[in-house]
């Protein structure tokens, strides 16, 4: 009886470890982000505001670092008809010039405190295929991160809470 009661737990056991969830990895940055700011920093050192007083703006991250970011500036123009292939020039620019939207996959340089982004589609062509880094500090649930300067010498700086 000792031997089957043996045997019968050792089955159970071993049925038990088959089904048994093996614990993965957790990317960092997982979870649903939010935007505090999306300012730039002037060459001068001046702080001023990139994307309006209120911009609105969304980032997504799963466990395996694959993200979906999207970044609007609060007074873009609305179109006048309900067909952005109506739209008026002003319309259309302040629409492109009022978001920066891109998606593909993140992973973070410990040594240098950069994110890494590997952009597979974006709002802004030249930018598909591309890697970018970017600096970061992480400060509980805030995320904030420097885009390298622009052409002009401004420096962008976007702010992120976390939601959940």
């Amino acid at each position: 009886m000792k031997l089957l009661t043996g045997a019968l737990v050792a089955m159970l056991a071993g049925l038990a470890a088959r089904y048994a969830q093996v614990p993965t990895r957790v990317f960092p940055l997982q979870g649903t982000w939010t935007l505090v700011a999306a300012d730039k920093v002037l060459p001068d050192g001046e702080t001023t505001r990139d994307y309006g007083e209120n911009p609105k703006g969304r980032l997504v991250v799963d466990a395996e670092g694959r993200y979906s970011l999207q970044i609007f500036k609060s007074e873009r123009l609305r179109f006048a008809s309900d067909s952005k292939a109506d739209g008026s020039v002003d319309e259309l620019r302040s629409a492109v010039m009022g978001s920066s939207t891109h998606y593909g996959t993140m992973t973070i340089d410990q040594q240098e405190a950069a994110l890494v982004f590997s952009i597979e589609g974006s709002s802004f062509p030249n930018w598909e295929g591309t890697t970018q880094r970017r600096q970061y500090t992480l400060d509980g649930d805030q995320l904030r991160y420097r885009v390298p300067p622009r052409a002009d010498g401004s420096i962008p700086v976007s702010l992120w809470r976390r939601l959940n």
